[in-house]
């Protein structure tokens, strides 16, 4: 499509102006202290998409932070695709393990990114995926080369859950109509190897904790004849996992799905270099349950980790307490057909039963959502992949799972009765919700590219 690269030639550098004013907005849902930035990140998005040529672009109020819908419907017989992302982003703490401000993006040069990438809160996850979008969109407009009618649901609260997304879609199941879901806030393997996503992690959010006398304690006077939460909880944690690294939850693994041998098989031919793994992250071996490889552990097998965990004094200096209270975040990938509601019930009966009668223990469920697996023989998975091969100059892409998840879209299928294209164009090195997270300029300009090729090719497939 080379009108589709001529424009995007043409527009480099305002593309990218644009995106870096996105990215200076704070928009981080965990905090209500960013609640007008939020607001500020809706309305600048919104007229992002009127200006590419949209008929119309509202923000649609909810309970929580809100939504920004969009359309153009070009022909009512033609095939609909939805665009599905959000404009929230992580909390960027600990500013202090940034290289640069985190909410002032800069261009730099790395090893994964020769030709540059761009560093911010949010660059990859997702504000720049879902910016790819509108100016694929825009470039479709100008170029007279749309195919399909287009639908955007851009929402802000993907990072805590989307609590509020549920009601909305069941209360706009018309507005909402399309034939397929497009979603980039995923992965490719590499810049050299296109890959479409077909399966995505569920997940489950828990809070515990474990509370001991009813208050901190001066630790030389009672410690070692009153329980401290602290050392409580430790073990605790540490009894969730056996010598094999598997999760010790009672039931945890009743409906899990095993891949079969060729299934395992297959998602050991998308390239991997351990060795690179480990350089990247710097560590010496890699960890996990018995029995599977690094791959698999990361995208087929559900787990288990503590994400936060603090009690007693964590100040400067010394103080020497016997904290009242430990507490800890935790979080369980899910695989089908796991349920994230079932699981959670059954971490909370397990973690109150392992807890000796020395403390008092509450769980809190935060969020959660369920497994979801894109079937490859659909129309939507057919015209990801024709276009990823397309504008990687013929190279068969690699099916691939993903780790993480996207509570939301087990819950499109169950209510709009829609599939969901998983069309990400990051690199799962890029750091997302870390410190000095970062989207590669290349991955950018090569999604507003090839996001047009999928409008093509699911209309050529659709008729």
């Amino acid at each position: 499509m080379l009108g589709m690269k001529s424009f995007i030639e043409k527009n480099k550098q305002r593309f990218l102006d644009e995106l870096f004013e996105f990215l200076r907005i704070p928009s981080v849902s965990a905090d209500p202290k960013f609640d007008g930035d939020m607001k500020a990140g809706a309305s600048w998005i919104q007229g992002k998409l009127l200006d590419a040529g949209m008929d119309l672009a509202e923000i649609c109020p909810t309970a929580g932070h809100p939504i920004v819908f969009s359309q153009k419907i070009i022909d009512k017989n033609l095939p609909t695709i939805l665009v599905y992302g959000h404009y929230d982003v992580q909390p960027a703490d600990p500013y202090e393990l940034w290289d640069s401000p985190p909410f002032e993006p800069v261009i730099r040069k790395s090893k994964v990114h020769p030709d540059g990438a761009i560093f911010a809160r949010g660059a990859c996850d997702d504000k720049g995926q879902i910016y790819m979008h509108v100016k694929a969109i825009e470039g479709m407009l100008e170029n007279n080369s749309l195919t399909c009618n287009v639908k955007v649901m851009f929402e802000g609260e993907e990072e805590v859950g989307s609590e509020n997304l549920e009601t909305f879609i069941k209360a706009n199941k018309e507005k909402l109509a399309a034939d397929v879901i497009l979603i980039s806030d995923t992965s490719i393997i590499a810049n050299d190897i296109p890959s479409v996503e077909t399966g995505l992690r569920g997940l489950s959010y828990m809070e515990v904790e474990v509370t001991g006398p009813n208050r901190d304690l001066h630790s030389g006077v009672y410690g070692g004849a009153v329980a401290n939460p602290a050392n409580v909880l430790s073990k605790m944690i540490a009894s969730l996992h056996d010598e094999d690294g598997r999760i010790t939850v009672e039931g945890f693994y009743d409906k899990v799905i095993e891949l079969n041998l060729e299934e395992r098989e297959a998602l050991e031919k998308a390239p991997f270099d351990e060795n690179e793994y480990k350089e990247d992250l710097d560590i010496d071996a890699v960890a996990g349950e018995k029995g599977y490889t690094t791959r698999e552990r990361a995208a087929i097998r559900p787990t288990l980790d503590v994400n936060g965990i603090w009690s007693g004094y964590t100040g400067e200096g010394s103080k020497t307490v016997l904290p009242s209270k430990a507490n800890a975040k935790i979080s369980m990938r899910l695989v089908p057909d796991q349920d994230w509601i079932e699981i959670s019930e059954l971490f909370d009966k397990h973690f109150r039963a392992i807890a000796p009668p020395t403390v008092k223990v509450k769980v809190s469920r935060h969020h959660g959502g369920q497994p979801y697996v894109t079937p490859t023989d659909s129309i939507g998975y057919q015209a990801a992949f024709n276009a990823m091969q397309e504008a990687f100059d013929g190279k068969t892409p690699v099916p691939t799972r993903g780790g993480g998840s996207i509570p939301i879209v087990a819950l499109f299928e169950e209510v709009l009765g829609l599939k969901s294209i998983l069309f990400g164009f990051g690199l799962d090195s890029d750091a997302l919700h870390s410190p000095n997270e970062n989207y590669g300029v290349f991955n950018f300009f090569k999604g507003i590219e090839t996001i047009p090729l999928f409008y093509k090719h699911f209309a050529q497939l659709s008729k």
